[in-house]
C-alpha cells in the first residue's frame, strides 16, 4: 500500500506544538525588548574538532553568520579558548545570546544531524533560556524547538540526535522571533560587516569574557 504524505511523521513543517510554538514567540520578543542600546550580542558557534578541521569549516561559518542577524559577534571554540583561558562552558555562558549547534549530518542531503556529547550538554544548558539554533547544511538556521530530538547512547556520554522537518521553512515564526531576539538595538552594520563576521576573530572578546 502507499503512503500519503499524512503517513510520514517527518513529512511536517515543525515538530513542535502550537502551544510551544506562542511560548517560545513570546520569550524571544522579551528577550528582545529587554535589550539595552548597543549591548553586544554574542552567538557561539558549537561544533566539534572534526568539523572545523574540515574543507568546508570557513563556509559554514560565513553562511552562519550571514543568516544571522547583522552586527552578532560569533564566537566559537577556536576564538574564545586559549592556553590562558581553558574551556569552560558555564563561565561562557553567562555572555551569550544565544547558541547554533554544527552536527554531523548522517549523509549528504540527510536531515538528522548528531551532535555529540558536550555539544549536547551546552544546548541543554541553554534550550530554556536562549535562542538555540540548529545549522541545517542545506536548510540554514533551524530553531532547535521546531527539531525533532533522541537521545542517544552510551549513557555516560549520551549523543544527541536532532531531525529537522521535511517541509521546514524559513518564513517561520519561530526563526523570525529567534533572530529578532538577536538582533542588536542601535547597531549599524552593513552587508558586508555581516558576511565578514568569522574573520574578524583575534580573541576580541577576551576582555569581556571571565578570566
Amino acid at each position: 500500500m502507499q503512503k500519503t504524505p499524512t503517513d510520514d511523521p517527518l513529512d511536517v513543517a515543525t515538530f513542535s506544538t502550537p502551544v510551544q510554538q506562542r511560548r517560545f514567540v513570546t520569550a524571544m520578543g522579551r528577550l528582545a525588548a529587554d535589550r539595552d542600546p548597543g549591548t553586544p550580542v554574542r552567538v557561539y558557534v558549537s561544533a566539534s574538532p572534526r568539523a572545523m578541521n574540515g574543507p568546508k569549516w570557513d563556509s559554514w561559518l560565513a553562511q552562519i553568520a550571514e543568516e544571522l542577524p547583522a552586527g552578532v559577534e560569533i564566537l566559537h571554540y577556536r576564538n574564545t579558548v586559549t592556553d590562558d583561558r581553558p574551556y569552560n562552558w558555564e563561565s561562557l555562558a553567562e555572555h551569550l545570546d544565544g547558541l547554533v549547534v554544527v552536527g554531523k549530518q548522517k549523509r549528504a542531503g540527510s536531515r538528522v544531524y548528531l551532535l555529540g556529547p558536550i555539544a549536547r550538554l551546552e544546548l541543554r544548558s541553554l534550550i530554556a533560556q536562549k535562542p538555540v539554533l540548529l545549522y541545517g547544511h542545506n536548510l540554514g538556521l533551524i530553531p532547535a524547538i521546531d527539531c525533532k530530538n533522541q537521545v542517544l547512547p552510551p549513557g555516560d556520554a549520551p549523543r544527541l540526535k536532532l531531525i529537522a522537518p521535511k517541509r521546514w521553512q524559513q518564513d517561520t515564526t519561530t526563526l523570525k522571533a529567534a533572530l529578532c531576539a538577536l538582533t542588536p538595538v542601535g547597531v549599524e552594520a552593513g552587508e558586508g560587516e555581516r558576511t565578514a563576521a568569522p574573520g574578524h576573530l583575534a580573541h576580541p572578546f577576551a576582555a569581556a569574557l571571565p578570566q
